[in-house]
This record gives C-alpha cells, structure tokens and sequence, in this order.
C-alpha cells in the first residue's frame, strides 16, 4: 500500500510538472521569429543566433533568425512594431534603437510602441587599420587627419548607426576631420579595408579578430569603456587621450501591445537562457558579454542611453543622415 500510494504520488509529481511547463509556454508548438535589423552575417545575427539556439536547448519555444536590413535598422523595427502583437514576432535592437529617434522622424516611438524584454550581450568595437597601414597608434591617425583634412576615410555600418555616432564623437574630441564612408554591414566595411579601399575602419570584435590575429589588420583603440580581455595590448580610446566611451548593445523588444503574461514567459526563457554557462562561453570566445538586465530594469538603461546619446548629439551639434 505504501509503495502504491508513493508511485501515485510519483507519477502525480511528474502530471504537475507536465501541465506547469505547459503553463509557462503553450505556444511551444509555435516558432517565434527574431527580426534582425542588420544584414546577416554580423555580430548581431551571431549573437540572436546563440541566444535562439540556447532557448531551445534550454526547453522553451523554437525561434528563428530574420533578417530585415535597411534605413540604419529602422526597415527591421518597424516590421516589428506593425507585426501581432501576440509573441510570435519579436525584434532584435542595437544602439540604434535610441539613436535613430535623436537624428530623424520615425513611424514608430522606441518607448511606446515597444515592451523591452532582455539586454542580450554587449560587445566592445575596434578601430583598426590595414596591416600595412603606416600608422600603429591611434595617435598615428588623427596626427595623419589633422595633417591632411578630409583625405583619410573610416568606414563602418551606416549611415545614422550608433556606430557612426561613436566615430562622429571621436571627430568632435579630436578635431580631427575624417571622411565617414557608410556600408551595409561591418563585414563590406573589412572587406573594403583589406582592399586598402579606405584608411581605416570600426566594427566590432568577433568581425575583426581573425583578421587581426593574422596581421592583416592592426588594432589601434577600442572604444569601449575598458580594454578588450582578448587583446589586453590595445588601448582604450579614452587612454588615447580622447573621452569616448561607446558600447555596442543587443537586445530583445516585442510590440507594446503584446500581453503582460506573454512578456512574462518571454522574459523568463531569455533569463533562463542567458544563464546558461555554455552561452556565456561562447559569447567570451566571440569578444561579447552576456547581458540579463529585463524588463523595467532594461527599459531603465534604454532610457537613460537615450538621454545620454541625446546629450551628446546636442553638445556635439552632430548631422548624421
């Protein structure tokens, strides 16, 4: 009788644990798209790619990668903010999440027509050169600007990106006159420097390393607010003697419509999945640092980035098309 009554109470542990699982995600059956605003390829797509890998090998629903690139991510987060907002369509968001209303008239509100869910990772950018490059030090290079105004060239993702922002700072800081040159992703942006097409170049570091590594190209200054840990010879741009610090950033939106419960599951199978050490390993080997910041605490940090990038723009007197 004993053992009948703990069997009993086995397999109605186990019909428990069946219909909660069901509770937290009943659209497991159903695939959700993760809209990314970049051409494939960057570390954008690598990092969502990771992160939708890690929620299905954590238990939670099936995601796909969507890219729908253009306008300097805006193609890419209006999709979403016209998609249902039923769960099924969420967006991946950079920096230009809350750089793009600073600079030009939207369709769309970052704060009102979207729910922030997770900060998924960060990752530090680089300025690099050719390595035949005669300049080795960022030094190097805005001594060569301010020597020749308007002939060197960067090139990088754009134009009106976060990263054009970081490099529209550094010009102010330096007062050095550089030629912005915009692609459509980081990856033309090495190609065309490989090419010894333009002088120099930003993207960030899983796009660059094995270039670097080779010596094809040479690393002169990250941006970041502390030196990259794969690189721990390359300097800040702050050590360089100019106050940028600029970050690149990815997380995860739905359209403001979408139900509180819903945002509630969603939240917790990125938690779940941003916790996993395998995840964190991967985003190390990648140069990238996994985030967890979720919903009112990452709508804080967005906001506060808004305000910030905002302040920068005006000080600064920044045209960014």
């Amino acid at each position: 009788m004993q053992w009948q009554f703990r069997n009993r109470a086995a397999v109605f542990a186990c019909i428990l644990l069946a219909l909660t699982t069901a509770a937290a995600w009943p659209q497991s059956g159903q695939t959700i798209r993760l809209v990314l605003p970049f051409p494939p390829g960057g570390p954008a797509d690598a990092m969502a790619r990771l992160v939708a890998e890690q929620v299905g090998a954590s238990g939670g629903p099936t995601m796909v990668v969507e890219s729908h690139p253009g306008a300097g991510t805006e193609i890419g987060t209006e999709y979403v903010f016209r998609s249902d907002p039923d769960g099924n369509t969420l967006g991946i968001i950079s920096n230009s999440f809350v750089v793009l209303p600073l600079i030009r008239k939207l369709n769309y509100d970052p704060f009102m027509d979207f729910a922030p869910i997770c900060e998924l990772a960060s990752f530090p950018p680089l300025i690099v050169v050719n390595g035949d490059s005669p300049y080795r030090t960022l030094a190097d290079l805005i001594n060569a600007a301010h020597a020749q105004p308007g002939v060197l060239t960067l090139g990088t993702i754009g134009p009106a990106t976060s990263t054009q922002l970081a490099f529209e700072m550094l010009k102010y800081k330096a007062k050095a006159n550089i030629t912005f040159v915009p692609f459509t992703g980081y990856t033309p942006a090495v190609q065309a420097l490989l090419g010894q097409q333009i002088t120099a170049a930003m993207a960030d570091v899983s796009t660059l390393q094995g270039q670097i590594q080779t010596g094809k190209l040479r690393a002169l200054a990250t941006t970041a607010r502390t030196r990259v840990a794969s690189l721990p010879t390359v300097p800040t741009v702050a050590e360089s003697g100019y106050d940028v610090k600029q970050e690149f950033f990815g997380g995860v939106v739905a359209p403001a419509k979408t139900p509180k419960e819903t945002i509630a599951r969603l939240t917790d199978v990125f938690k779940t999945a941003l916790q996993a050490p395998s995840i964190k390993a991967k985003f190390a080997s990648l140069g990238f640092f996994a985030g967890g910041e979720c919903g009112a605490d990452y709508t804080a940090i967005l906001r506060k980035d808004y305000a910030d990038y905002g302040q920068i723009i005006r000080d600064a007197n920044l045209k960014m098309q």
